[in-house]
């Protein structure tokens, strides 16, 4: 056991508890956060002081965001370009070359996300145990490596193999990006749409480099494709290894004084920084937590969307172009609206506080309308063939739907675990979606897709019915939080500015967001006095089963 752990045994005991009686398993509940805190003699006072100075607050996320956000957007793009390499091999001559058909391709992207499926949560499970970026710089060069040999590929077999074995390399890079930035709550819809907006970067540099690549003419386009996928990538998954950090308690560019700001933002925000320490119990609460199943619902509909649309759609504009050349160039655009419906949709929840679900709803919007256009505009005229081109570019907007809907995990759920097993379930239906989608487009119904545009529409018009019934859950949970909250009468002792202390305390325990609203309350009798001479946590928490400290939630951990 550690110092540190030592340590909290001896204050606990100091409180008058038997030794023999002490609760080992709550002192090792300590996360690796405060273990930090307490390693480097940081007390929850001078945290709370650290918290409220606002300057050196915007100097340090700024600091953060040149230090995290450059190879997570860099590693998004290239995974991105590198699972739409397949739906470009399939414009020039992947078909002809190895023999398959349309229905055996949409089997193609469906294998990827079984393999997401089966792999996601192990990878998941051994990032929190490990060390993340190491796992996360290994599975890059390892995908690598399957696009140089997907390049090798003759029939269905071989290449069902390789894109099987991509996506299970590919699997845990969404769940731990989405824990990598979770620590400051108020900016990850944004944070998060900075890097999903790498997508639409990715599908513009795509469209440009495939283009260029469509001129070869000493090997087969496809290969060539995959062989420079491949290639890159492993170059990056070696810097990645180099340069990331595994978390920020971990990273040389920070001090120990920028490093227990952030310890403080992330318990402010009730989103932690880091626990090795895998909890059954909030795995089962996570599965019992209906707001993880209507995010799961939500997230299953709209990739079904994607699965059609990421893997189709260039077929669907070759089909009104015909050139193989012509429609990757004129799948570039559809990038360029990618990144501002994504930055657009997430910039909004960070301006408008409780915005979250009604952004959801309205960017499905213009995927009703191209979906519409894409279906029934008449294809024989220029003024019908433009049309669909501009459906095409937005039908994309429900990805900034998703954005949303796939951070609120880890910006919603309490406890370490609780996080991870929430952001690994709605993940699986992430990949289910994925793995159903293709095959709404029927060979026989090519290039229209009147099947696949059906399910789209139904998909997206349920989409805004969950966004609605998500929004009346969270505010009903907010609602009830504040009630108790003012019912419970208590003040904000402890102060510091405009932060508590006792919220920067409150989570030491890695506590879930039930545990926070009903099982404990902070004793109002704390003082600065007390916290200035280093009183034991124990000594401030009194079990409770129906008070709330008010102001701890700011706002509500259950963001609508």
């Amino acid at each position: 056991m550690s110092s540190v752990r030592k340590m909290d045994i001896e204050k606990k005991a100091d409180l008058g508890v038997p030794a023999g009686k002490v609760d080992i398993e709550t002192v090792c509940d300590l996360d690796d956060a405060e273990i930090f805190l307490q390693e480097n003699n940081f007390s929850h006072r001078q945290v709370a002081e650290l918290l409220a100075d606002e300057a050196l607050n915007k100097r340090l996320m700024r600091k953060v965001d040149w230090t995290i956000l450059p190879p997570l957007a860099i590693t998004y793009m290239l995974q991105y370009i590198d699972k739409q390499a397949l739906s470009y091999a399939a414009v020039f001559d992947l078909f002809t070359d190895t023999g398959i058909n349309q229905d055996q391709y949409a089997f193609l992207p469906s294998l990827f996300y079984i393999a997401y499926l089966v792999a996601e949560y192990p990878w998941t499970f051994l990032a929190q145990r490990t060390r993340m970026a190491k796992v996360l710089g290994s599975v890059i060069v390892a995908w690598g490596v399957v696009l140089m040999c997907t390049a090798a590929g003759s029939n269905f077999g071989s290449l069902a193999a390789c894109r099987f074995l991509l996506g299970a390399f590919e699997a845990p890079i969404t769940p731990c990006f989405m824990m990598i930035i979770a620590m400051c709550r108020e900016q990850q819809p944004f944070r998060a749409g900075v890097f999903y907006s790498c997508n639409g970067l990715g599908s513009m540099i795509g469209g440009i480099l495939f283009y260029a690549v469509g001129q070869i003419k000493t090997i087969p386009v496809w290969k060539a494709i995959f062989l420079l996928c491949g290639g890159v990538t492993i170059l990056w998954g070696v810097v990645v290894l180099v340069l990331l950090p595994d978390d920020i308690l971990s990273a040389k560019r920070f001090s120990l004084r920028e490093k227990a700001t952030l310890v403080g933002r992330g318990k402010l925000g009730r989103t932690g920084i880091l626990s090795h320490n895998v909890k059954f119990g909030q795995i089962k609460e996570a599965l019992l937590d209906p707001q993880v199943w209507l995010l799961t619902l939500f997230t299953l509909l709209n990739e079904v969307i994607n699965g059609g649309i990421a893997n189709f759609g260039k077929l669907i504009v070759k089909g009104v172009v015909k050139d193989p050349l012509l429609t990757t160039a004129l799948g570039i655009p559809q990038g360029a609206f990618q990144v501002i419906f994504i930055l657009s949709g997430t910039y909004l929840p960070t301006r408008f506080r409780h915005a979250r679900t009604v952004v959801m709803a309205l960017y499905l919007a213009p995927t009703i309308i191209g979906t519409s256009l894409m279906w029934q505009l008449d294809r024989t005229t220029d003024q019908g063939r433009i049309g669909v081109l501009f459906a095409y570019y937005i039908v994309g907007s429900f990805v900034a739907s998703l954005v949303i809907a796939m951070q609120m995990p880890s910006a919603n759920l309490g406890g370490y675990t609780k996080r991870m097993t929430g952001t690994a379930v709605v993940f699986l239906a992430y990949c289910v979606g994925n793995i159903a989608g293709p095959h709404a487009f029927l060979e026989a119904e090519a290039p229209i897709y009147p099947t696949g545009c059906r399910v789209i529409l139904a998909c997206a018009v349920a989409q805004i019915a969950i966004a609605g019934a998500l929004r009346w859950l969270l505010k009903r949970r907010n609602g009830k939080r504040d009630a108790a909250a003012g019912a419970a009468g208590v003040g904000g002792a402890g102060a510091v500015g405009s932060v508590d202390t006792a919220a920067v305390e409150e989570v030491t325990a890695d506590l879930t967001d039930f545990e926070v609203r009903k099982e404990k309350r902070f004793d109002t009798s704390v003082t600065a006095d007390t916290l200035l001479t280093g009183g034991s946590l124990f000594s401030r928490i009194r079990s409770s089963a129906t008070s709330i400290r008010p102001g701890v939630l700011h706002g509500g951990i259950t963001e609508s």
